[in-house]
């Protein structure tokens, strides 16, 4: 899969968008990038995860691929949904992306899917991250703000800015960052 030419599909290269769009553009390769090096070196630290670094790379550079339909004017986004929304509607794209000849979904796709629709905080009621290629994107995506991104935050401060969402969320990240870190 090339994950490049999926970005490039809806965040089209600078020559062929406004200013805005390009701005979104560079912002979401960044921080996916971040994600996906945080993610490769998790893998790295702990090979005994057996973490596919191909796919797991992939799904951090993919998780966020629906934020440009949702209403985030401060990250460069001009959509109409909320941006809670951002993981099912990426989810969807990618498998749209990946439907087959038969009607069904690629199974690549179908895991990077969950991984976009499951990333948001420590998981959504209902959308709660469950494999471990899901954990691992969502719990480095929780060290990088599209707000902010040249900030890296410690494990201390992403934990303390899940608190605002319950402190269930922030047991469970401390626990990831037990078993990342």
């Amino acid at each position: 899969m090339d994950c490049q030419a999926i970005i490039d599909k809806y965040y089209p290269e600078e020559d062929d968008c406004g200013q805005q769009s390009c701005d979104l553009r560079r912002l979401l390769i960044k921080h996916s990038r971040q994600v996906a090096d945080r993610c490769l070196l998790i893998c790295d630290r702990h090979p005994e995860l057996a973490i596919d670094r191909t796919l797991v790379e992939q799904a951090a550079m993919l998780h966020d691929i629906g934020i440009r339909w949702c209403h985030a004017l401060s990250i460069f986004c001009y959509g109409t949904e909320p941006y809670i929304k951002h993981g099912p509607i990426g989810a969807d794209l990618l498998r749209r992306e990946g439907t087959t000849a038969n009607g069904g979904v690629a199974m690549e796709y179908e895991l990077l899917a969950r991984v976009a629709e499951r990333h948001t905080g420590t998981g959504l009621p209902g959308f709660e991250p469950q494999t471990l290629l899901e954990q691992v994107v969502c719990y480095a995506d929780k060290f990088y703000s599209k707000s902010r991104p040249d900030r890296v935050l410690t494990v201390v401060e992403a934990a303390q800015s899940l608190e605002k969402f319950g402190h269930e969320g922030v047991v469970k990240f401390l626990e990831w960052a037990r078993r990342f870190e």
